[in-house]
């Protein structure tokens, strides 16, 4: 358990929102400021002052001002909204200038974390394996509004980074040899499915991930929380689970 208490503020309160509260309790914390498109005129300097950490899990378009206003403000931020990262680079350079500490992750499950560490290495074994092609679905629940999702990108980029014949990804349509095919499906109340497959002519090597509840992405941003409190700069959810940097 925790060593230090937080005032969390929670900027997004949807069932997201709920769950981290409900989770941010348990583990003896207390949420001294919740947000929602309701009580916009809350979301304001004297409130963030009472707060030691904000969680911002609201959508992709208010997570950019969201970013901004708590930059301003000086307060330590972790961030799971996704769609926003077009002006990735101007936040981190807000939160710089501000010295206060800034975590964004596209998920914050343990287990894709881990997964993530996992896709850079079989990435790295199949760098040089040119019969196997590559390609990833996501499966979400049908309210979810960006396609793909933050985490398939990750995915992603991850692999661009890794493959030496790859340079972007594309969604939903036939890749060409340079690209990266992501299948995004929408149905019912899917927490969130990412699988990697290589294939060629003679087999295939396939690597998923699935969530079975919101409770491992509630727990990872309090994590996230927890770490960040105190500190500066950039934060990296590795770092907070102490992933090795040359696994």
């Amino acid at each position: 358990m925790p060593t230090n208490k937080l005032q969390i503020a929670l900027i997004g309160y949807g069932k997201m929102g709920k769950i981290i509260e409900e989770l941010a309790h348990s583990r003896g914390h207390e949420v001294t400021l919740r947000i929602s498109s309701q009580n916009q005129a809350a979301f304001n300097a004297k409130n963030l002052a009472d707060c030691n950490v904000a969680i911002e899990f609201s959508t992709p378009e208010v997570a950019y001002g969201n970013l901004k206003k708590l930059a301003k403000n000086k307060v330590a931020t972790v961030c799971g909204t996704t769609g926003w990262l077009d002006h990735y680079d101007e936040i981190v350079q807000d939160f710089k200038q501000a010295e206060a500490p800034l975590l964004y992750a596209s998920n914050f499950s343990v287990g894709v974390n881990i997964f993530f560490e996992l896709n850079k290495k079989l990435a790295t074994l199949m760098k040089d394996q040119i019969s196997y092609s590559v390609d990833i679905t996501e499966n979400h629940h049908i309210t979810k509004k960006d396609a793909p999702s933050g985490t398939a990108v990750t995915l992603a980029n991850q692999l661009i980074n890794t493959l030496p014949d790859k340079e972007v990804w594309t969604l939903g349509q036939e890749a060409q040899p340079s690209e990266i095919p992501i299948t995004a499906i929408r149905e019912g109340d899917v927490k969130g499915d990412h699988t990697i497959k290589y294939r060629s002519e003679i087999d295939q090597i396939t690597i998923s991930h699935q969530a079975f509840t919101r409770e491992g992405f509630a727990l990872g941003a309090i994590l996230g929380a927890e770490y960040v409190y105190g500190k500066n700069g950039i934060v990296e959810m590795r770092e907070v689970l102490g992933l090795d940097p040359e696994l």
